[in-house]
């Protein structure tokens, strides 16, 4: 049975306007869990991750709100607490629309750990913004009392920032790999995973956020997977995006993408991110991978949509069986 691994954004959750009250995001999850369904019934094996840095970013804000009369939660406590909040929601949308068409496919969250490097050279580099904004007083006094990285917004204020290190390692892979052969839906690495350092022999947690795409791509090299899908806010990836020269990439190998990345054409902390990861899974052996929105999910991994990669060696789209044309001085 062919296995895929689809990693969703935070749209697939919480959309743009909204508020991410609990009944949006079990509205959103149940529509990317239609599309899941389907994937189910085309005869798939998935795993499932998923970002969480609106979700975080609230648990850091009430932790803040109650600190004096409650202990406040470390980062690596609230990516765990926000991966249980998000599996229950995305557990109860998948059950609900299994059920609704007769499918009977138990489905399971995974608290997922990341090993991280202390060595990496992003923890002497901290540029990822989390939680709240602060006055300029507030900031410093953190700054002061906890040690944290301030970095300024000049429209909204102070924001804390932490590394993004790079993933090393997933805990729970073999974990992971034996529920997966069982005909589970797995959900794992939720925000990247939480991420742990090993120190003298011992896992600790880090204060740090780890890419939920390289994650993905990582634990999908590991596993395996025939296929690795990541879901975005856009239906195809864009060359010149939003430019009066906009083009869509229908399907590109991965030499033609390290050209397109070094010419500037994606966006740090949107796009680029994800090419990087995609690149990362094909170099590591992948197959096949694909960028599409999560309305077209379904439509995509059947090719009549989304952008489909490949790696330089193949002239074979080897999920479908269809010959692939390799571009001329690329084969």
């Amino acid at each position: 049975m062919k296995t895929l691994l689809l990693a969703i954004g935070g749209n697939s959750l919480i959309r743009a306007g909204e508020k991410g009250t609990v009944a949006e995001q079990m509205a959103n999850a149940r529509r990317t869990a239609r599309e899941i369904v389907g994937l189910i019934g085309d005869g798939y094996r998935i795993v499932l991750t998923h970002g969480n840095g609106p979700q975080v970013g609230a648990a850091l804000l009430r932790s803040e709100a109650g600190a004096s009369q409650v202990p406040p939660l470390p980062l690596d406590v609230c990516d765990a607490a926000t991966q249980g909040e998000i599996g229950y929601i995305l557990q109860q949308s998948l059950q609900t629309e299994l059920e609704a068409v007769g499918l009977h496919v138990p489905v399971v969250s995974v608290l997922t750990r990341s090993v991280i490097s202390l060595d990496d050279p992003a923890m002497q580099h901290p540029n990822k913004p989390v939680g709240p904004f602060y006055s300029q007083q507030e900031a410093e006094d953190r700054k002061r009392q906890l040690g944290w990285e301030i970095v300024e917004d000049a429209a909204r204020g102070y924001r804390r920032v932490v590394p993004s290190p790079e993933p090393i390692e997933i805990v729970e892979l073999e974990v992971i790999r034996q529920l997966v052969g069982s005909g589970v839906l797995v959900i794992a690495c939720g925000g990247g995973g939480i991420p742990i350092a090993r120190q003298n022999g011992l896992p600790v947690g880090v204060e740090a956020v780890i890419d939920k795409d390289r994650a993905s791509a990582l634990l999908a090299s590991r596993l395996g997977v025939d296929l690795f899908v990541i879901s975005t806010d856009t239906d195809f990836v864009y060359l010149d995006y939003r430019k009066p020269t906009q083009t869509p990439l229908r399907q590109v190998h991965a030499r033609e993408l390290e050209e397109y990345l070094a010419a500037g054409h994606f966006a740090p902390g949107s796009m680029r991110p994800k090419i990087e990861s995609v690149l990362r899974f094909l170099h590591d052996g992948g197959k096949k991978a694909i960028i599409a929105s999560p309305e077209s999910l379904h439509q995509a991994v059947a090719g009549n949509t989304g952008t489909h990669m490949l790696p330089n060696s193949s002239g074979r789209d080897t999920t479908s069986g269809t010959e692939v044309a390799v571009p001329a001085g690329r084969r």
